[in-house]
């Protein structure tokens, strides 16, 4: 084992094995962050609530109407 040192620089091939781990993790935390279940920067989704108009629609049956006292 100690031989494959001798064809390869140790420095050189760090310095190559960091690089290209660096780069592996950076792809992978943009692929995650992608996701809109693992995106920790902006927070999970949330629902839109209802507008507000479809929400307190006035009863329109005249026979529910409430009566009004003369």
């Amino acid at each position: 084992m100690w031989r494959i040192w001798l064809l390869f620089d140790p420095r050189r091939v760090l310095v190559a094995l960091f690089t290209f781990l660096f780069g592996l993790a950076v792809l992978i935390h943009f692929i995650v962050l992608s996701t809109p279940r693992f995106n920790w920067i902006e927070g999970p989704t949330a629902k839109k609530p209802a507008p507000a108009a479809a929400a307190q629609m006035p009863n329109l049956d005249p026979a529910r109407a409430p009566v009004k006292a003369a």
